[in-house]
């Protein structure tokens, strides 16, 4: 496929998401699927764009004059991945399959549309809605901070510290012929490994021997950070009580090396489905899974017997737009309500299994302030036995009370909230 029947399959998937909501993800596999001819450079460019369309919507829309998919792909290949106008139109030359060339307008658009007087939602490419919470969280950085949380991730890896040391692993990724430079570490953990988005956004991290053997799993800088923070230590009890697939409860884990025991437990008992394979490859043996159970409390007999319990509460994902563009455009206020009220029922859950002396961990993957302190804020109201413990990290942070907030601008890492809650002895 030539350049132009590439940008045109984009504008197709995202016409396509106009009428139909789903996962960005789902339409560019669908589309693929019905289009068995394009070959893997072809589904990965493809895909690049329609992403790249998502990060940057409403600055392309604001630059182009035109709130559409067509302006939303040329403005991502014009702004976001530095294409020239002339590069833009010569695409559309001699190719049936190509978008029809620019028009005069779309022409000066792209030579020479600025930002200038457009509002902080538009030069950040967050919804507009949600522009009064984001003054609340960043002020006059809040255009930056968005702009920041549109622009592609890294690939970040989590070293398993029971089986290798990070000099190990890097070393052994760097002779994947699947890269071209060594991953680095990452700047603020002494596990992380980064691997820059432009390798791996396409680097086939699960077939690696290095993941085989469990050596490593994927996990951002920031969530890294809030295992970290929650100060797991050997011997310790500890409960992740929104365990999901096991991310943080394998990286708690690490940090308690093998020694305690820690409780994984999910209302949605499928979401802990992966958690024993992952578990046995990363060599853990101190978790034990709990299921929810149709007549009983299955965490009824860990209540006030718990040194850490680990809330990384549902939320709206705002904190990781950069690796899920689509999902801030199809979060709606209603969405967030509801996961304000799963976030109460998280921390009501918690709250009993911390013993005197213990703490609770509150962590989320976003920016928002109702998410974050309000939550914290409403939940201490009404505990009168739990303060706040003040925070503290060299990694840069935006300091919410006693809780820290990370941020793809301060930190690099994606936008991860962390509060630690000590119930009085």
């Amino acid at each position: 496929m030539r350049d132009g029947a590439r940008q045109q399959a984009a504008i197709e998937i995202l016409t396509s998401l106009e009428s139909q909501r789903q996962p960005a993800a789902d339409a560019v596999k669908a589309w693929m699927l019905s289009h068995r001819f394009a070959g893997s450079k072809d589904r990965a460019e493809i895909g690049d764009l329609v992403f790249g369309a998502l990060r940057w919507k409403q600055s392309s829309a604001w630059r182009m004059g035109a709130d559409e998919p067509r302006a939303w792909v040329w403005g991502a290949l014009r702004w976001g991945f530095g294409r020239t106008a002339e590069w833009i139109e010569q695409s559309t030359y001699n190719d049936p399959h190509a978008p029809s060339p620019p028009t005069e307008k779309e022409r000066a658009a792209l030579e020479s549309a600025t930002l200038d007087g457009a509002p902080a939602f538009v030069r950040g490419d967050y919804p507009e809605w949600l522009d009064a919470s984001f003054e609340r969280m960043f002020g006059d950085a809040r255009a930056e901070e968005g702009a920041a949380l549109a622009a592609p991730a890294p690939l970040d890896l989590r070293t398993n510290a029971l089986k290798t040391s990070r000099e190990k692993l890097i070393e052994a990724l760097s002779e994947s012929p699947k890269l071209k430079e060594p991953p680095q570490a990452s700047p603020h953990t002494a596990e992380g490994v980064r691997i820059p988005w432009s390798q791996g956004r396409n680097f086939p991290w699960a077939t690696e021997q290095a993941f085989l053997k469990g050596w490593f799993e994927v996990q951002d800088e920031g969530s890294q950070l809030a295992a970290l923070l929650s100060g797991a230590q050997p011997g310790m009890q500890v409960a992740d009580v929104c365990a999901g697939g096991g991310g943080k409860t394998l990286a708690l884990a690490a940090l308690m090396q093998n020694k305690g025991q820690i409780f994984a437990y999910d209302v949605d008992g499928r979401r802990l489905a992966p958690v024993k394979e992952r578990a046995d490859r990363a060599g853990v043996r101190n978790v034990q899974i709990r299921t929810p159970m149709r007549t009983k409390d299955a965490l009824e007999d860990l209540s006030g017997r718990m040194d850490i319990v680990f809330v990384d509460a549902p939320c709206t994902g705002s904190g990781t737009w950069r690796r899920n563009p689509d999902s801030k455009w199809r979060l709606r206020p209603n969405a967030l309500a509801r996961r304000l009220e799963e976030q109460r029922e998280a921390l009501a859950m918690a709250a009993p299994l911390v013993k005197p002396g213990g703490a609770l961990v509150y962590v989320t993957c976003s920016v928002l302030p109702e998410e974050n302190e309000d939550q914290v804020a409403g939940f201490l109201a009404a505990r009168a036995s739990f303060v706040s413990e003040d925070l503290e990290t060299e990694a840069p942070h935006y300091k919410r009370g006693a809780a820290l907030q990370f941020t793809p601008r301060l930190t690099g890492c994606d936008g991860f909230f962390v509060a630690k809650l000590r119930l009085k002895p």
